[in-house]
């Protein structure tokens, strides 16, 4: 089952004028922590065209609830069987959207003992993976992915791993310094991967420090993994299925099309990971039957879409204060086969690294 709409509008093109920000991208970011240098402010984080929202072109659906005042978001962790796994490799960790915010994500590792207090490596064999989602709308994108570079070295030689799956903003700043103001067919109009980018929170800071290294480790990404019965993915979506039956296949195709470099590829590739809330709704448990069927597993972990936008109820933005939603941890939902680790550290909520499986 994957996830579609109905026909697409045609639209005239499209220009940076045409584009306003949906009220949670307006949701202030938090605090940099002491003695940090101050953060810059963020572009807008998502936008939608006119009035109307064409599919295939806004990377965000437009139907994203708010948070009422006072509305506090409860985030269950449920009891699941532990898998026999191989003694010799240690526990196995995973780590949600960090978008740039490098002063969260060490204090978060941190806290795991998964580094020591100089940022280095200390877990010894733990397995440790990223869902993706490095950079953009945070102050430090660049930072992060050579934090992560690093530790992927130090944990290979303490006998364990950190390793990273590719996530929609992965695809779009590769997009946006690959392709620049290059329009693509985006279905509802012209579009640029440049102007997408800007729209979605690129800091000119990471374009501006962004290295050959860096586009290389990212354009080499795996999308999927299966570990220990979880299977591994960025976006909650089904858009999967559309590049392989298998995870291996998933992998090589979406490998394959970032090396032939062609620009409409490329933005097809992108519009289709950044769908998400698949498995949020009615069917949605269905949709993770097909994705686990498919490619193996007993849970779905994603990143992609915030907590708080999978449990908010739908408002606006007028009266709201700059109250969060509290998130402890990751909220598992679809009859108990989801586990989503957006803990909205964009919107003040939390930056999230746990252990698999979950367990009370």
């Amino acid at each position: 089952m994957t996830q579609g709409a109905g026909q697409e509008p045609v639209v005239r093109t499209a220009t940076l004028r045409d584009f306003r920000v949906p009220p949670y991208a307006q949701t202030p970011v938090p605090p940099q922590a002491q003695g940090a240098p101050p953060s810059p402010v963020p572009p807008p984080g998502n936008a939608v065209v006119g009035d109307e929202q064409p599919e295939g072109y806004t990377p965000t659906e437009r139907d994203l609830p708010v948070i009422r005042r006072g509305d506090t978001v409860q985030v269950q962790t449920v009891a699941e069987p532990r898998p026999a796994t191989d003694d010799s490799r240690g526990p196995l960790f995973v780590v949600g959207d960090v978008h740039g915010y490098l002063d969260e994500l060490l204090a978060a590792l941190g806290e795991q003992g998964l580094i020591d207090a100089d940022g280095n490596w200390a877990a010894g064999n733990a397995r440790l993976w990223f869902l993706g989602d490095f950079t953009d709308r945070g102050p430090d994108g660049i930072g992060v992915i050579d934090l992560v570079m690093r530790l992927s070295a130090e944990a290979a030689a303490a006998g364990g791993y950190c390793k990273a799956l590719m996530g929609n903003h992965e695809l779009l700043l590769i997009g946006a310094k690959r392709f620049a103001d290059t329009p693509v067919n985006s279905g509802a109009g012209t579009a640029t991967f440049q102007a997408a980018w800007l729209l979605n929170g690129g800091q000119k800071t990471d374009m501006e420090r962004l290295q050959d290294v860096h586009l290389q480790w990212m354009s080499r990404l795996d999308a999927v993994v299966e570990e220990d019965g979880h299977l591994l993915m960025h976006s909650d979506t089904t858009a999967y299925l559309d590049y392989g039956s298998t995870i291996e296949d998933v992998n090589d195709t979406i490998t394959a099309i970032l090396t032939r470099n062609d620009a409409d590829e490329c933005w097809d590739l992108f519009r289709k990971l950044t769908k998400r809330f698949a498995f949020r709704d009615e069917g949605g448990s269905q949709a993770v039957r097909e994705l686990l069927t498919t490619y193996g597993g007993q849970r779905v972990v994603h990143g992609h879409s915030p907590i708080p936008y999978l449990l908010g109820e739908v408002g606006t933005e007028e009266g709201e204060d700059s109250s969060g939603p509290v998130i402890n941890g990751p909220h598992v939902y679809a009859d108990g086969l989801a586990i989503a680790m957006d803990g909205g550290v964009t919107m003040a909520g939390k930056l999230l690294v746990v252990q698999l499986p979950l367990h009370d």
